[in-house]
Formats: C-alpha cells, sequence, structure tokens
C-alpha cells in the first residue's frame, strides 16, 4: 500500500514565502531549514510501524478506562443506543456480567487500555443461547490503527472455543467503519432495522450482520 507522506513546503502562493519578517536570505534560509526538519520529523512518525496492542481479559481494575471510552460515545455519538453515561459502579458491574461465557476483553498499549470488545448474549430465550452479539470500542485517539480488527478476530476466535455457532453484529446505520470492519471478519449484511431509534434528534437504522462459526 502506498505511503502517505505529509510534506512541509516553504513555498507561499507564488514563490518562496517572502515578507516584512523575511526580507533577508538568512530568514529565509531559516524557514527552509525548520521546514526540511518538521518534514523529516513527520516522515519518520509515518514511517514507524503501528504498535500491536496486549490483548487479556478485562478485570475489575479496568473499569474506569472502559467507562472513559464508553461514555463519550454515550454522550456524543449514535454508535451506542445508551443515553445516560456509566457510572463506576455500573461500569464494575458489567465487567463482572461478562467473566463468564461472554468475556470482555481489552487491548493494551503501553499498559494504557486503549479498546476494548465484548461477546454478549443475542437474546434472553434459551433457544437463542448458541448465538451471540460483539461489541467493539476504540478510544478516539487510538483509531486507524487496526486495534477494532484485532479485537473482533479475538472475539470470533472466543465465541468459537466457548462453543457459539452464530455471532451478530448490530451496528448503526451509516457507521461505515464498523460494516466494513466487521465484513473484513467475515460477517455478511443479513437486514436493516429502519429508524428502530431515536438519539440526538434524529431516528436511527440498525444494520444486521452476521458470521456463522
Amino acid at each position: 500500500m502506498p505511503r502517505a507522506i505529509i510534506v512541509v513546503d516553504a513555498q507561499g502562493p507564488s514563490g518562496p514565502l517572502s515578507g516584512p519578517g523575511l526580507e533577508r536570505p538568512s530568514d529565509r534560509a531559516t524557514v527552509d531549514c525548520r521546514a526540511c526538519s518538521d518534514r523529516r520529523r513527520i516522515v519518520a512518525r509515518m514511517d514507524r510501524p503501528p504498535v500491536k496492542p496486549r490483548l487479556r481479559l478485562a478485570r475489575a481494575g479496568d473499569a474506569e478506562s472502559i467507562r472513559a471510552i464508553y461514555n463519550v460515545e454515550v454522550i456524543n455519538s449514535t454508535v451506542t443506543f445508551d443515553m445516560v453515561p456509566r457510572t463506576l459502579d455500573d461500569q464494575r458491574d458489567w465487567i463482572e456480567a461478562h467473566a463468564g461465557a461472554h468475556p470482555a476483553v481489552v487491548a493494551e498499549v503501553n499498559e494504557e487500555v486503549v479498546a476494548f470488545g465484548a461477546l454478549g448474549p443475542y437474546r434472553s430465550r434459551p433457544a437463542y443461547s448458541t448465538t451471540v452479539e460483539d461489541s467493539v470500542y476504540v478510544h478516539s485517539d487510538h483509531r486507524g490503527r487496526g486495534h477494532g480488527k484485532t479485537l473482533l478476530v479475538e472475539l470470533v476466535r472466543l465465541a468459537g472455543t466457548h462453543g457459539f455457532h452464530s455471532m451478530i453484529a448490530r451496528v448503526v446505520g451509516g457507521h461505515e467503519a464498523s460494516i466494513t470492519l466487521h465484513r473484513s471478519c467475515g460477517f455478511e449484511l443479513v437486514g436493516v432495522e429502519r429508524e428502530v431509534g431515536r438519539k440526538h434528534g434524529r431516528w436511527l437504522d440498525v444494520v444486521v450482520m452476521q458470521r456463522l462459526l
């Protein structure tokens, strides 16, 4: 894949930068030098390979980190249909509820939780017990680095290991990043629920995707 490189240029719209503060040759040389230095730093950052996260099961001590990631989405987005931010006790209860057959997993980079995901029951009636629903959330500062896919691949593996037969993803309509992520992990579109949710003054569709294990 071609690597994107941001180039800092010391050229103005009509040529070299000029003006009252940049009339001496020494000033232009200083600007050019700084531009080259900035360019080298940017290219060096983009050449650096992404850090692979460490995955592990969530534990009680992760409650605040998970809550911080999740509550941003509760307040600011429609990716979750929750409308009330979780308290710390709520989050601890959630982690405890995901300690068995429906695990929660966190992704750590440099000992910081940057993403989390979980399996949950699809429906409460017993005949649905072989089907699970997944959820994946990535901290806004760590998106675009593959952490979501790393988590989803692990959740698929865990679902198979725990004996489940089917995985369902329910994604808010228009959330192309999540739809693309699930497609890349073998999920197929099975339907769309029209205007089943309302949040931030908008009617929301739900895209239903499925993978058989």
